[in-house]
């Protein structure tokens, strides 16, 4: 996927809490990909929810590289959403300029936020200075990922 970036490309982190080959993280690389964007992935390699802002203090983390379509490059990592966007941005892809967490297979909303490893993963992109924002979709069907995705590129075009 490397060659020259457009005015309008922006290199984007996209990460998760339920996991590299989700089908919600998949759906933004599909949309943020054909948007015309340079996308990198940095997700947990296993199913993470409710991680909330925790992250690994005593033992090594681990990243692996995974092929993903629509990525530049791509990493499962053995530890919590904000393990996954700290090791990207102070590691692996440094050049990122802003952080989507999602699409959340459930509701973020209310008391859930304060839970939620999606939102955590959004709020560590913040802090380490890139704008960032969470996705979540409360429907169970598997069919409306697309959608929220393509929602979630109009939205992020509004914010830039």
């Amino acid at each position: 996927m490397s060659g020259m970036r457009k005015d309008n490309d922006m290199r984007i982190l996209i990460s998760n809490d339920d996991g590299i080959f989700a089908p919600g993280l998949m759906a933004l690389v599909r949309a943020f990909s054909a948007a015309g964007h340079t996308v990198y992935v940095a997700a947990p390699d296993s199913q993470r929810s409710a991680a909330s802002h925790s992250m690994t203090l005593f033992q090594p983390l681990t990243a692996r590289a995974r092929a993903v379509e629509g990525a530049e490059k791509a990493w499962a990592i053995d530890g919590t959403p904000v393990d996954c966007v700290k090791l990207a941005v102070k590691a692996l892809c440094p050049e990122v300029e802003f952080v989507i967490s999602g699409v959340n297979h459930g509701y973020n909303a209310g008391s859930d936020v304060l839970y939620s490893g999606t939102v955590g993963a959004a709020m560590e992109g913040a802090l380490t200075g890139r704008p960032a924002m969470a996705v979540s979709l409360g429907h169970e069907r598997e069919d409306i990922y697309d959608k929220a995705a393509a929602l979630a590129v109009r939205v992020f075009d509004g914010l830039r």
